[in-house]
């Protein structure tokens, strides 16, 4: 099985594919092993601030050395250059906020799993042109659930996965899922403010532990 294969079973198996950032080196290490402790085996690492790329570097090494099975995608990659990079880093998968052709090139040629993020029909299906096999629903608090019901049975070869806004109330998740998604990215409503700044790991934990028992039940 090729790592894409590998990482197209792993997030929808797990349900959830939790998304940060940290300018602090340290507390996205802790925040990672909080994540893995309570079971997660694929994260999405945001590439939003100067500091991302060293971080993530020093993510890998952990990753690694401590957490066989783990899996560390980055996001918010808008360039070939920056994909480039963060493959060079180890990244394990790439995710745009959007279209972006010569990201979708640099990680078909290096065999690298390409999500992009799609907000319309039109661009569900140039992503599925250009070889996309997962679409990130993004900003998936403006689309809502009933958007993918009423173009799921349209791509029936497409993973979706929705992001931005999915909360961890049991109605929201279950009304994504009954919708047809394979995931949920979760960004500051799991990872929280709260968590990062005062290093909560342990209620990071807990949450997250929460969440998957929910997506399990809902499914």
């Amino acid at each position: 099985m090729s790592k894409k294969e590998e990482v197209l079973k792993v997030i929808p198996e797990q349900g959830i594919l939790p998304l940060y950032f940290n300018k602090d080196a340290q507390v996205s290490i802790d925040l990672l092993k909080a994540l893995y402790s309570a079971g997660i085996r694929a994260v999405e690492y945001t590439n939003r601030g100067e500091a991302a790329l060293e971080n993530f570097k020093k993510m890998r090494e952990v990753i690694d050395a401590e957490m066989p099975g783990m899996y560390l995608g980055v996001g918010t990659i808008k360039d070939a250059a920056s994909a480039q990079a963060f493959i060079d880093a180890g990244a394990d998968y790439i995710i745009s906020p959007g279209l972006v052709d010569d990201v979708a090139e640099v990680s078909d040629k290096n065999g690298m799993l390409w999500v992009p993020g799609c907000m319309t029909p039109t661009e569900i299906i140039k992503a599925e042109k250009m070889g996309a096999k997962f679409v990130k629903l993004f900003p998936g608090n403006i689309l809502g659930p009933s958007f993918l019901s009423g173009i799921k049975e349209l791509f029936p070869n497409l993973l979706f996965m929705p992001t931005g806004g999915v909360d961890l109330g049991r109605d929201n998740i279950q009304g994504w899922f009954k919708a047809g998604v394979c995931a949920v990215g979760m960004g500051s409503k799991l990872v929280t403010k709260d968590i990062m700044e005062n290093k909560k790991y342990d209620e990071l934990v807990a949450l997250t532990k929460e969440v998957i028992e929910t997506i399990k039940s809902v499914r």
